[in-house]
């Protein structure tokens, strides 16, 4: 049996899913997303927290329906930030910050 390789943007669709399950486990982190919209001639800033299995974005309307895509837009992450939660304003609660996309999605990288 021949095997078929996941096209990159089935990777991106899943990725934010996969994030968020990994993120219900573990209730004291917030995952911050950072990328771009691809726009015709340009690109948007795309910024998404995931918090306790779940996904907002502070940037852009996102799906809150489990069987769509987040987002429905053509996007690209390239920096994820791990935070300890609660935010707190006297300190900075940044754990790790990792730009390989498949780094967070195992969940020792989380503690």
């Amino acid at each position: 049996m021949e095997e078929t390789l996941t096209s990159p943007k089935m990777i991106e669709i899943n990725l934010i899913n996969n994030l968020e399950k990994i993120s219900s486990k573990i209730p004291n982190r917030i995952l911050k997303l950072e990328g771009f919209i691809l726009k015709e001639n340009y690109k948007e800033n795309l910024e998404i927290l995931i918090f306790k299995g779940f996904s907002s974005s502070t940037t852009h309307p996102i799906e809150i329906d489990l069987e769509k895509k987040v987002i429905e837009l053509c996007y690209v992450i390239n920096n994820f930030k791990l935070y300890k939660a609660p935010f707190t304003e006297n300190k900075n609660n940044l754990i790790r910050e990792n730009q390989d996309t498949f780094f967070f999605l195992n969940q020792k990288n989380w503690i």
